[in-house]
């Protein structure tokens, strides 16, 4: 993915889809929400359900705004 991440559109990744459940998950939240959504509820995140492509989200939104660090309540 590149430098700069594009919104992310939370249908596209399950557990993220999941987290969303208050909102329209058809429509793009900025980057830095979903990377704040992850981190605030990893708790409620079914890490067996992560798809390769969600990892890497997480991955490279922990890169980005978490400086590497990805904080988990757990």
């Amino acid at each position: 993915m590149t430098e700069n991440i594009a919104p992310i559109i939370p249908a596209e990744f399950p557990e993220l889809q999941a987290l969303a459940w208050n909102r329209d998950v058809a429509r793009p939240i900025p980057a830095k929400e979903a990377f704040a959504l992850y981190e605030r509820n990893w708790r409620f995140v079914d890490q067996k359900r992560l798809t390769a492509r969600e990892k890497l989200l997480v991955e490279e939104l922990a890169n980005k705004f978490g400086h590497g660090v990805f904080l988990t309540n757990g």
